[in-house]
């Protein structure tokens, strides 16, 4: 693999900068709930943080759902407890993440060049009691952000202290059972924070049991270091779990399945991911490194016996990787202006990146295996000048480069097509322009001006590949990095205390939404598209208990060239969010929250749409001095509607050979309550 010559250049500047210009003070952001009122130091009116009161009040059935405290975002699963959830974000299927960047602690969630989909995001290794702050941004306009970030980004940190230790266990129907312990306690000049998190789950599904079984740990060190704060953390995820994934809707018609049964019951998967960090911050700068050791294998069938009329068409996919990183930034004042500096480094290491054709999880033939080194390397520059004392100008550049270094593991697939000419190298850069303008109307009002540049990398596979390892035939490999531009005009205001709001206009392209397809191991293409659409976000506390708000994001996505059939699949058009919460002075607190997506075309015609779909989550909850009770009733209505929906050929046994085309879903989980109790010692 070829390094860049600058890479080592950079890691020394980095690391010393911090060091050398530390200020005497850090930097501290307190959040207690939403915080939108950023009238004086947002880029866009479609940033914002939200901290551990709003996260703890909210009712959740998974872990992914903590992506639906970014506004206008919709989490939904298709498949087993396990597996990264599917997202949706202004206009975008984002698959697993392909579109939106996620880091905790400045880790990187998203895994490129994955086994199942580029950018994979499974949040099931956070624990949310543990979650100091979710920083959201969405749209391309932000100098610190690169790879996945096109809709937006998440990043989540972890907290810097807890006091007394706490017990929770959570028991709820299918056989749900929840335990956690967690504290802090002073070491040396110290503190060290630990967590410990068992989950077991069977789910409502007939004819399989997810047999979910999750353990978590956190372990972090944190001390005071040069007038700023280091930390070290560990964390560690194992699970295994059976999958209930979309079913075939012909089935549940002619009486095959009920809507929670199953075709293939033998499908799932089982995952780990272990890292170990360390970051220390001042107020002027950063510098943090990271290892992340990450395994999955995920046997999936959706098209049962389409292409094996005998054996069936389940598959498995494998990921085994190492990841190694550096991230760092500094800011200094230069005039009148606030200047930054910074970059990272990321290598992925993969031992193994993987197809396999399976039958009840036993390997039947490869497809193909190949063994990754993917470099990048990333510089950053912004500049915040005053123009005057109601203009704020914001600028930045930022430069990417990536090696891919693909070498096949598999010589000859048991179709019989040679792969050793998809072994090769291939590099690309980017450079990526960010700015923006905001006008201070009076001191509860301002308005934005956006735009920027950003980019997801392809899947290094589809750099170098050249043989379709399904037929043989000749392709055209991909180009390494995807270019997209975003603009939006923006306007928040803060009314009082008790109200604040922001507005958006916004609007994307891109110049293609190729993706490497894991679930063939070749590359599917696509067209450039474009996304245009509005988004209101509001807050308002009338009284000291009681908070209300409401989300709403309205989007239009085409396909952005001259071929017949213009819709983008899965894109949903209406997304509302929205919730009430009240907080007794008796240690009483109830929220209430609704979520609605509207339809979305399945095919480029949107001749077969998907139905909108509504669920209703409500908590409720009573605290006591160191005792706490809380019941969560999730899908208040039972409702039968549709986490997801796909339109695709598949087969049944004793259709014809050529399969069926027909909607494909996956139900949302029928009502469950699930009761916890706390203990928190004095």
């Amino acid at each position: 693999m070829r390094i860049p010559r600058f890479a080592g250049t950079w890691f020394i500047g980095v690391t010393l900068s911090p060091i050398l210009c530390a200020d005497d003070s850090i930097e501290k952001i307190t959040v207690l709930g939403h915080q939108t009122d950023m009238i004086g130091a947002a880029v866009s009116a479609s940033e914002g943080y939200v901290g551990q009161q709003e996260i703890n009040i909210r009712p959740m059935l998974r872990i992914g759902e903590m992506m639906e405290l970014v506004p206008g975002m919709v989490a939904t699963q298709h498949s087993g407890s396990g597996k990264a959830n599917q997202y949706f974000l202004r206009g975008f299927n984002l698959d697993h993440g392909t579109d939106f960047a996620t880091h905790i602690d400045g880790m990187p969630v998203n895994m490129r060049t994955h086994g199942h989909g580029q950018g994979y995001t499974d949040l099931n290794f956070i624990i949310p009691e543990l979650i100091d702050t979710l920083h959201f941004k969405k749209g391309p306009y932000y100098s610190d952000v690169g790879d996945f970030s096109s809709a937006g980004s998440a990043h989540f940190q972890t907290l810097s202290r807890l006091e007394a230790p706490t017990l929770k266990l959570t028991l709820g129907e299918d056989q749900f059972v929840r335990a956690l312990g967690y504290g802090g306690y002073t070491l040396g000049q110290g503190r060290v924070l630990a967590a410990v998190e068992q989950q077991r789950y069977d789910g409502p599904w007939q004819g399989i049991d997810e047999d979910v079984g999750k353990t978590n740990f956190l372990a972090k060190y944190v001390q005071p270091a040069a007038g700023g704060q280091w930390s070290l953390t560990l964390m560690g995820y194992d699970n295994r779990w059976n999958s209930a994934d979309q079913i075939p809707q012909r089935a549940v018609e002619a009486g095959l399945i009920s809507e929670l049964g199953v075709i293939d019951p033998t499908v799932g998967g089982e995952s780990s991911r272990y890292s170990l960090s360390t970051a220390i911050d001042w107020q002027q700068g950063s510098l943090s490194a990271y290892v992340i050791d990450y395994d999955m294998n995920l046997w999936s069938n959706f098209t049962y016996f389409l292409d094996n009329p005998v054996d069936g068409d389940q598959f498995e996919q494998v990921d085994k990787r190492k990841i190694y990183g550096l991230n760092g930034h500094y800011h200094f004042d230069l005039f009148n202006a606030r200047v930054t500096l910074g970059g990272a480094l990321q290598l992925d290491n993969i031992d193994e990146v993987g197809l396999f054709k399976t039958a009840a999880r036993q390997r039947l033939g490869g497809v193909r295996s190949d063994t990754v080194e993917q470099l990048s390397t990333s510089l950053y520059a912004s500049v915040q000048y005053p123009l005057s004392e109601n203009i704020r100008l914001s600028g930045g550049v930022r430069y990417d480069h990536y090696d891919f270094d693909v070498q096949t593991r598999l010589n000859e697939n048991d179709s019989g097509v040679d792969l050793t000419a998809n072994s090769g190298e291939r590099d690309d850069s980017l450079v990526s322009f960010k700015g923006s303008a905001t006008y201070l109307l009076n001191d509860n009002n301002e308005l934005y001006l956006a735009a920027g540049q950003g980019f997801h990398s392809n899947d290094a596979r589809g750099t170098t590949t050249v043989i379709d390892p399904n037929d043989g035939s000749a392709v055209t490999p991909v180009d390494p990095l995807v270019r997209s531009h975003g603009s939006e005009i923006g306007w928040r205001t803060q009314i009082s205390d008790q109200l604040n709001a922001s507005v958006s206009l916004w609007q994307l392209s891109l110049d293609s939404e190729l993706l490497f397809v894991g679930d063939a191991g070749n590359t599917e293409a696509s067209r450039p598209s474009k996304r245009n659409g509005f988004e209101l976000t509001a807050y308002y506390r009338p009284t000291r208990g009681l908070t209300l708000d409401i989300e709403y994001a309205a989007s239009q996505s085409r396909f952005d060239d001259n071929l017949e059939g213009s819709e983008i699949p899965g894109a949903i058009d209406q997304v509302i969010q929205a919730g009430a919460s009240y907080a007794m002075q008796n240690g009483i607190t109830t929220t209430l929250r609704v979520r609605h997506f509207g339809e979305r075309p399945l095919d480029e015609t949107a001749s077969r749409q998907s139905d909108p779909s509504t669920v209703v989550n409500l908590l409720a909850e009573k605290r006591w001095s160191q005792f706490a009770l809380r019941a969560e009733v999730l899908n208040v209505f039972d409702a039968n509607d549709h986490d997801i929906d796909y339109f695709y050929a598949s087969r049944l046994a004793g259709e014809p050979a050529d399969g069926v085309e027909d909607i494909h879903y996956h139900v949302i989980e029928p009502r469950t309550v699930r009761v916890t109790l706390s203990y928190r010692y004095k």
